[in-house]
């Protein structure tokens, strides 16, 4: 195993060095009897109630958009910066996930990159939090396939994720030939890998979107699963609902903000310049009424933008709807963006210092936090492993 080194950027110093010879048991062995009463009292500390774990992670689409920011990525930031000492936190870029639909190899190379990056420059500290690819830290892949063995098939059929990804009806389930014939393995059981993700941490709480619930539900389940056939291992983890409104698509204001929109103007973009942020919602979709008011179900395009300006200015959307009441759409389009584009301008410059660094920050961080959520899991892994007889 290389020798550590030391990097200094922007004047934090991070530890770094360890290369991915980590892998190998003998140096996990190692790198666990370094940490291992840290990281024992710690877990003792969990069992008794006096700490929490908190995991979530991110898919590698590249650069994140608006709704990605404000529904998850600044309520991790917050999470991070008001958590108690002694909570644990672990951040992911969920690549394993990203291959239930054909990825080219290069391409989401770049989109992992890109996304680390994008967690660095929004404030997630590494120094606080974990933060690491998935694909790095093998226990996930290993608890995944343990807990297949106890997933209920039944309960799969009958969750959303594989039936929205193959633009299926809800009530499709199995018993369809054309649903089997399209439906893969690695899509049917994605909910598996995920409470893998969150269970191989023994995470004790979850922040996720209102459309995430379902799947730590079954997490709960599998869980639960899990200890009563083998013993308490894991912990039930809790949601952490995120407060934010979803953030609706610029150009139709009744969708979710996504990238697999065809419009590109149906975005933000964290890495847009302000002129391309005023454009885009200068062109965002509303209506003819010359007032502002607040009514999602028969004004979604106006309802969307004050959605969007109520995350930044803190205020609800019924107030920042009647301060602007007089005000015409241009005007409350020229205050949105400027609001936008001043908060997005320190990330966006954050960003682009940290892909062009020449030092190697951004892979010394993915090795800092690659090591951390390897020796946290492995000590699952190894009670796991016990209790089954591996």
């Amino acid at each position: 195993m290389q020798a550590s080194r030391c990097l200094q950027i922007q004047s934090s110093r991070i530890w770094c060095g360890a290369t991915r010879a980590i892998a190998q048991q003998s140096d996990v062995d190692h790198l666990l009897r370094t940490n291992f009463s840290r990281w024992s009292s710690s877990s003792a500390a969990q069992a008794s109630g006096a700490s929490q774990v908190i995991f979530s992670g991110i898919q590698p689409t590249g650069v994140p958009h608006l709704g990605n920011y404000l529904g998850a990525l600044r309520e991790w930031v917050k999470l991070q910066d008001k958590a108690a000492e002694d909570t644990r936190l672990f951040f992911s870029i969920v690549d394993l996930h990203a291959l239930t639909v054909p990825q080219n190899a290069s391409t989401l190379r770049g989109w992992r990159r890109e996304a680390f990056a994008m967690l660095l420059a929004v404030g997630l500290d590494p120094n606080r939090s974990a933060i690491f690819y998935q694909s790095a830290v093998p226990a996930h892949a290993e608890l995944f396939w343990i807990l297949s063995t106890v997933a209920s098939m039944g309960y799969l059929s009958r969750m959303t994720q594989w039936k929205s990804k193959l633009q299926l009806p809800d009530n499709t389930n199995l018993d369809d030939s054309a649903a089997r014939t399209k439906l893969r393995m690695g899509l049917f059981s994605y909910p598996v890998l995920q409470a893998a993700d969150i269970l191989v941490h023994r995470a004790t709480h979850v922040p996720v979107g209102e459309d995430q619930r379902q799947h730590l539900e079954f997490s709960r389940y599998t869980a639960n699963s899990f200890n009563h056939r083998y013993g308490s291992i894991f912990p039930s983890p809790e949601a952490l609902i995120s407060p934010a409104r979803r953030v609706m698509s610029l150009k139709e204001p009744t969708m979710k903000m996504s990238k697999s929109h065809a419009d590109k103007r149906s975005r933000i973009i964290l890495t847009d310049s302000r002129d391309d942020i005023v454009k885009k919602i200068n062109a965002a979709l509303t209506d003819s009424e010359l007032n502002i008011t607040y009514d999602p179900v028969d004004r979604p395009g106006v309802a969307n933008l004050v959605e969007i300006l109520s995350h930044f200015e803190g205020r609800s959307c019924d107030e920042i709807a009647q301060e602007h009441r007089s005000a015409s759409l241009r005007a409350l389009k020229t205050h949105l963006a400027r609001r936008v584009a001043d908060h997005l301008e320190p990330i966006r410059e954050k960003y682009l210092a940290l892909m062009a660094d020449p030092t190697g920050y951004l892979d010394s961080v993915a090795e800092q936090g690659c090591q951390s959520a390897r020796a946290n899991s492995e000590l699952t892994m190894r009670q796991v492993r016990e209790v089954m007889g591996l």
